[in-house]
């Protein structure tokens, strides 16, 4: 599956992924980080990516329709991380 992690999953959030054998790109690597929302979101739909992300804000459907996209998931982590972690 082609994913795209926001910043706030971090490096260890994109091993974890790898490592399940998705096709992982973040927003830091591509510089995208403090982008807008709406910045971040055509950039995943231009390369057909999931958008996996901490931010409660992408779970509004009503805000971000689901057929726009190639989809947003939006964790719950059961503790808190740092991006780094």
């Amino acid at each position: 599956m082609k994913l795209k992690l926001d910043e706030n999953l971090g490096a260890r959030g994109a091993e974890l992924f790898r490592q399940a054998g998705h096709d992982i790109s973040t927003v830091a690597q591509q510089g995208l980080c403090s982008a807008t929302d709406k910045r971040l979101l055509e950039v995943c739909v231009t390369e057909k990516r999931c958008l996996v992300t901490l931010d409660l804000e992408f779970g509004n459907p009503l805000v971000f329709r689901p057929e726009d996209y190639s989809g947003i998931a939006v964790f719950r982590p059961l503790s808190t991380s740092t991006p780094n972690d």
